[in-house]
């Protein structure tokens, strides 16, 4: 079997931006296109022969690593009609039939590396694919066994496909966004470090631990590519902070959310999913769902 594990905030937010353009309301008359939008893509998943998918979300933005950062992402500026579809993506998706796990204390992103951790070890899943870009899921690939994809550009990426996206191998991702930052999440990362500094040192050193401090203890190679003395000082002055943002960056692996990739396995929608369809307007969601199930 192939799982199919779908970053759903991701793919709510791109659907919401994608079709600002076109409002979709339900028969309330509130915007629920984005909803639409995700709900239509799992029915033509499941149309293509898809039968283990799970999806996950943020049932809230925060998490506990905003108790560990002050300035993490949070849901303010979030609009309105967007943050507002957040739980009935969460209710079509699990009227459909679809696995959903709405994110509180942990993130989407800890429960797609979870579920991945979980399906990657049962010998009967041929592969794992992570439906979202995010370079935060790279740290979960494994070799070709457990990939993104990239839907908007219809790529798959396996661990090769993530040392030439960012310089680096899956497991050293949390240490480059340590010293790189990432603004979508809210954290800086170290002074002077840079994307191509942060490959070329952490391609050889692999993680933080592993980088001398001093300058001169330097890998030859590695120190005539980049400023070596500047970058050994920096993250010398910086390296606590260095630490708490690859926590920050560290996916948390939580077993529990997940059994096994048997309980993924798709057997028909719900009876409230007609209901759903209605209420988005398109009860043709509904008949093409039902001619799928088993």
């Amino acid at each position: 079997m192939i799982v199919h594990l779908v970053d759903g905030t991701y793919e709510l937010f791109r659907q919401f931006f994608g079709q600002r353009r076109q409002a979709r309301p339900a028969l309330d008359g509130k915007e629920v296109g984005a909803t639409w939008g995700l709900v239509a893509s799992l029915v033509a998943m499941l149309e293509t022969g898809e039968r283990h998918i799970g999806v996950a979300t943020d049932h809230v933005i925060e998490s506990f690593r905003n108790d560990l950062w002050p300035g993490y992402k949070t849901g303010a500026g979030v609009a309105p009609e967007l943050r507002a579809q957040f739980e009935l993506v969460e209710e079509a998706v699990a009227a459909l039939g679809i696995y959903v796990w709405p994110m509180v204390e942990l993130e989407a992103d800890d429960a797609l590396a979870s579920a991945a951790h979980v399906c990657a070890a049962d010998p009967r899943v041929e592969q794992v694919a992570i439906w979202t870009p995010d370079k935060d899921l790279g740290q979960c690939v494994v070799e070709n066994r457990v990939v993104q994809f990239d839907r908007r550009k219809r790529l798959v990426i396996d661990a090769d496909g993530v040392h030439e996206k960012f310089g680096v191998w899956p497991a050293s991702i949390p240490d480059w966004l340590a010293l790189v930052g990432d603004s979508a999440d809210g954290f800086p990362g170290i002074a002077g470090w840079g994307k191509h500094s942060a490959a070329s040192v952490l391609d050889h050193y692999g993680h933080l631990e592993a980088i001398p401090l001093d300058a001169s203890a330097w890998d030859g190679a590695v120190a005539r590519r980049v400023r070596a003395g500047a970058l050994a000082a920096a993250l010398a002055d910086g390296f606590e902070l260095a630490l708490l943002f690859r926590q920050l960056a560290r996916l948390v692996i939580e077993p529990s959310l997940l059994d096994s990739a048997a309980e993924l396995e798709w057997a028909g929608p719900t009876r409230d999913f007609e209901t759903v369809c209605a209420y988005l307007r398109d009860p043709g969601l509904a008949e093409r769902a039902a001619a799928l199930a088993p």
